[in-house]
């Protein structure tokens, strides 16, 4: 075969067109109808069987909102444009990262919840789009070889949601590295790394970097080697005063958590949250007046959409296990009886409070599980004049309140939802402190993926760094020393028995500086275009490369 003699053309950057310009709206009535094709309805209105969406220019942003005479469950609004062939796409994930965060090649069907970037290799061009915070619909993208749509999910729970007259402000819409002043960067070529920072303070807002502000969230928590059993408050002072003694005399206090397991329920239990386990943990108050003394700050862990109990006492959505009931965060009641058992953490001392499990608790699913379709379309939600978006957002708003001063660590939240409302958001999965394997799948992807919303939506929280006899210490000190230096969060979950001269060194050493707020100016994944856990790492002490695999390489499947 001749090659071909002509030239080829050199490629350039096409803009991204404006958010207010899309192509086409597209309209569902009713779960798993059919997506209807609105017609033009005046400048920026699409309408279709008594659906209408309005897309306005607002600068470089699109606020985009829909009302309804009846029902609606999704819109989907296109844009045409077609990137080039070679681009890697990096999308969010809907609540946490299950070590799935990557860049990768286009994949026309692949869900990126509420933003996606797109980088070319060979002229190092990064633009892309996404929604501004606390966006009234889960919103995701899709995508393919001729352009790309923005899916509104406007259901409330599995149903469609009942707009009764209002006008629902589903999402704000951003284009990042507009060359015309719209985007973040209107120098487009350049790192990846530092598009991605721009694009996330593009959809922050001043409220999400006050409360990401909080300072060094530094400390203890017993989960990854209590894993809820066997532990009473003889050990979770020893934590405490590992913790302080580790800390060495810094002014900034680090924090003591007691994870779950201190409530009547057990492990990962529910409600209700109004005492400590019988024999075990008799006076909470007492507890975190103790951990007080000893000199680091109280934590405590929390679940609260879910009772135990033969019958609920608060609005259910279903069972969520034997005894058990998942409760639903658009009722009153439910929201007011979380509202004591805040003001009752409180009132007990605890300076800190993780909540958990509240998107499982709501959908039924984790997040690789929820996909397009959220929840199973039986699963509705008592106010279906919501969407489920605005329920989230009203119930971490209604924690947040609860909360006072509190510190919040969010778990299985969605931080797209709860930036602003939450203080700490653990962005992946959990490590191990059993299984190095998984500390590295989730915890390296999520520090190196989901680093750009530090500091912008909340304190970033990778996950706790465990000291156990059953994961390489050699491993975990080098996961320890790199979210030390990223200033992002950092919990250590010590087991007694691994404590030695060298292993308190590193721990010293690593939270002492995490404690100080990290190293100026972070951490930087060199690699991260080509992998989902990098190895090379920018630092303040020069480029690191790290060695994470064990003798035998990675476990395929592991995890």
């Amino acid at each position: 075969m001749t090659a071909d003699p002509r030239p080829r053309a050199a490629h350039r950057a096409v803009p991204l067109p404006h958010p207010a310009e899309p192509v086409a709206v597209f309209v569902q009535d009713l779960p798993g109808g059919a997506l209807t094709a609105a017609r033009p309805a005046g400048p920026g209105r699409w309408a279709a069987g008594g659906i209408e969406v309005a897309i306005t220019a607002d600068g470089g942003a699109a606020p985009v909102s829909i009302d309804s005479s009846d029902t609606v469950s999704r819109v989907a609004v296109r844009w045409q444009h077609a990137l080039p062939d070679a681009a890697l796409i990096l999308g969010d994930a809907w609540e946490r990262g299950y070590g799935d965060l990557q860049w990768r090649h286009r994949q026309s069907e692949r869900l990126l919840p509420w933003y996606w970037l797109a980088h070319t290799p060979h002229d190092g061009v990064t633009t892309g789009f996404g929604v501004d915070v606390a966006a009234g619909a889960f919103c995701s993208w899709s995508v393919d070889e001729s352009g790309f749509t923005l899916w509104l999910d406007a259901r409330s729970g599995g149903g469609p949601t009942t707009l009764a007259g209002r006008t629902l402000d589903a999402a704000t819409v951003r284009r990042f590295g507009g060359t015309d002043g719209s985007g973040p960067d209107q120098d487009t070529a350049g790192s990846p790394w530092r598009a991605a920072n721009l694009a996330v303070a593009t959809m922050a807002s001043p409220l999400t970097r006050a409360r990401s502000a909080v300072g060094p969230v530094v400390g203890a928590n017993n989960w990854y080697y209590a894993y809820g059993t066997d532990f009473d408050e003889a050990a979770v002072l020893t934590d405490a005063r590992t913790v302080v003694e580790l800390a060495d005399g810094h002014p900034v206090r680090p924090f003591s958590v007691i994870d779950a397991g201190w409530s009547p329920g057990g492990v990962a239990p529910g409600g209700p949250w109004d005492a400590g386990l019988p024999g075990v943990f008799d006076d909470m108050a007492a507890t975190a007046a103790r951990i007080t003394e000893i000199g680091a700050r109280p934590g405590l862990w929390t679940r609260p959409l879910l009772e135990r109990g033969a019958e609920p006492v608060h609005t259910a959505l279903g069972p969520g296990g034997p005894g058990e009931w998942a409760l639903d965060p658009s009722a009153p009641d439910v929201l007011a009886g979380i509202e004591e058992d805040f003001a009752r953490y409180r009132e007990w001392g605890y300076e800190l409070v993780k909540h958990d499990f509240s998107t499982y608790d709501t959908f039924g699913r984790f997040g690789p599980a929820m996909g397009a379709s959220l929840t199973d379309p039986s699963r509705r939600l008592a106010d279906p004049t919501r969407t489920s978006a605005e329920v989230l957002v009203a119930f971490y708003r209604r924690i947040r309140e609860a909360a006072g001063d509190m510190v919040l660590i969010g778990c299985n939240t969605v931080g797209h939802l709860a930036a602003g409302l939450e203080d700490v958001h653990r962005t992946g999965d959990d490590t191990s402190g059993h299984d190095w394997e998984r500390t590295r799948r989730m915890g390296v992807n999520t520090l190196a993926f989901r680093m750009p919303q530090h500091g912008r939506f909340f304190t970033a929280d990778a996950d706790c760094v465990p000291s156990t006899p059953h994961t390489p210490w050699e491993r975990n000190r080098v996961f320890l020393d790199l979210i030390a230096r990223s200033g992002t969060a950092l919990f250590c979950s010590i087991d007694p028995a691994t404590r030695t001269d060298a292993v308190d060194a590193d721990l010293r050493a690593a939270l002492r500086l995490a404690l100080d707020g990290g190293e100026s100016g972070g951490i930087e994944p060199l690699d991260w275009l080509g992998t989902t856990t990098p190895r090379r790492w920018r630092t303040a002490d020069g480029d690191l490369e790290v060695d994470w695999t064990s003798p035998w390489g990675v476990e395929p499947g592991a995890c």
